[in-house]
């Protein structure tokens, strides 16, 4: 062997091949978006039958909304744990466990005949939750090019944009006119068709590391993580401080009867579809653009309700902004925390998933707390604020560089 050869060998180590743009990776990632889909329809389901499921239990209907609860809290302790338990795994074999554990649920569901069985349904859903989130990114960095992983990103977060849209007015038809578990039976269908088209289309990804719990610390304080994390915890929880709580708005302030209501939630979700795209055409620029967008945008419209909640007008147009608003989030702080931990991603994407759900907490509580001791727009009085306050934040340490998004093993199954 000459030196021209051993030298070219060891480039060839070091550099490895670019992942290219195969149409078998798409089809892997559109098989991803077909699980966040089943998902999030699970994840939503109880709040459109939650009367009808505690009359059937026998529970309160306050007792019945734990089953939320359940799945959130287990969703933000599964989140960081699983790329840690399972770092010795083929990581398709952990993503069809995960969706199976989705089917399971669903199934159990439909069986419950008490708050318990319930409960253990909605703690398999979360399980299942937190450990999809926490590894979608970093799947799909090595399924695609590294340039294109915030368009792949949009086209996973479109199976949330579309189970906004259609989860809550599907799953009450479906329970008014065939009962509620028959919604949880299309909902467990849904996820079987998930786990179908994954095993079809995902390669086999042996696992690059093993991650360590001490990892979590070690990227956490990485000063761009910290700050998207931190970015998070405003954002996301003024969102769901305001929007959780704006049915109150919308019929005490505004006024609105329960077809013009519903009309503007429609407006809401519809919008959030496109705004998923325009999160990924900013993200691929820079993540934290969509960050700023989304962020401005829903503190624009949180303080036009707040201020001008009268006018059903401004408001139908304010809610139309912040659903677009809102679904330009997730994608550019997925990509924001990728990006900055590349090597890391599993364990960013377990800490970004966790600190979701705690946001999603914290908002549905203080907003609750707002609501009950002032006044319906109080909560949307939060909502613009902390979103200004994540906007204030990511521009103070934006400093106008794009991060680089780094690459990761390549495809195996594409090359």
């Amino acid at each position: 062997m000459d030196g021209s050869t051993i030298v070219k060998s060891v480039q060839d180590v070091a550099t490895p091949d670019p992942v290219p743009e195969a149409p078998a990776a798409w089809a892997a990632i559109g098989a991803l978006a077909l699980g966040v889909f089943a998902l999030v329809t699970s994840e939503f389901l109880p709040a459109s039958v939650l009367t009808p499921l505690a009359a059937d239990l026998g529970v309160s209907v306050g007792a019945a909304g734990q089953a939320v609860t359940a799945t959130a809290v287990i969703g933000a302790i599964a989140a960081p744990l699983t790329p840690v338990l399972t770092g010795r795994f083929d990581r398709r074999i952990v993503m069809w466990t995960l969706m199976a554990l989705l089917c399971a649920s669903n199934l159990l569901t439909v069986f419950a005949v008490n708050l318990p069985m319930l409960l253990v349904a909605r703690i398999l859903l979360g399980a299942s939750l937190g450990g999809f989130w926490s590894m979608a990114a970093a799947l799909a960095m090595r399924l695609v090019p590294a340039h294109a992983l915030p368009r792949a990103m949009s086209i996973v977060f479109t199976g949330v944009s579309v189970a906004t849209v259609s989860a809550a007015p599907v799953g009450a038809y479906v329970s008014d006119t065939l009962g509620w578990r028959a919604a949880f039976m299309i909902a467990g269908a849904v996820g079987a068709l998930a786990l179908l088209a994954q095993v079809l289309t995902l390669p086999r990804l042996a696992p690059t590391a093993s991650p360590k719990l001490r990892g979590l610390l070690q990227v956490a304080r990485r000063p761009s993580v910290a700050v998207a994390l931190i970015g998070v915890l405003l954002v996301i929880s003024g969102h769901f401080a305001g929007f959780t709580y704006v049915r109150p708005v919308l019929e005490q302030v505004t006024r609105l009867d329960v077809g013009a209501i519903s009309l503007v939630l429609l407006a809401f979700g519809v919008a959030g579809f496109f705004g998923n795209f325009a999160g990924a055409f900013l993200a691929e620029r820079d993540p934290r653009l969509a960050v700023l967008g989304g962020a401005g945008l829903l503190a624009v419209s949180a303080l036009a309700i707040v201020t001008l909640g009268a006018s059903p007008w401004v408001v139908a147009t304010a809610l139309t902004v912040w659903g677009f608003a809102f679904a330009m989030l997730p994608v550019g702080f997925q990509s924001w925390v990728t990006s900055e931990a590349a090597d890391q991603a599993e364990l960013a994407g377990g800490l970004l998933t966790s600190t979701f759900q705690v946001a999603i907490a914290m908002g549905a509580i203080f907003g609750g707390v707002l609501v009950d001791r002032l006044d319906a727009v109080s909560a949307s009085a939060y909502a613009g604020v902390a979103a200004a306050s994540g906007l204030a934040l990511v521009l103070a340490v934006r400093r106008g560089r794009a991060p680089r998004l780094s690459t990761s093993e390549p495809c195996q199954a594409c090359s």
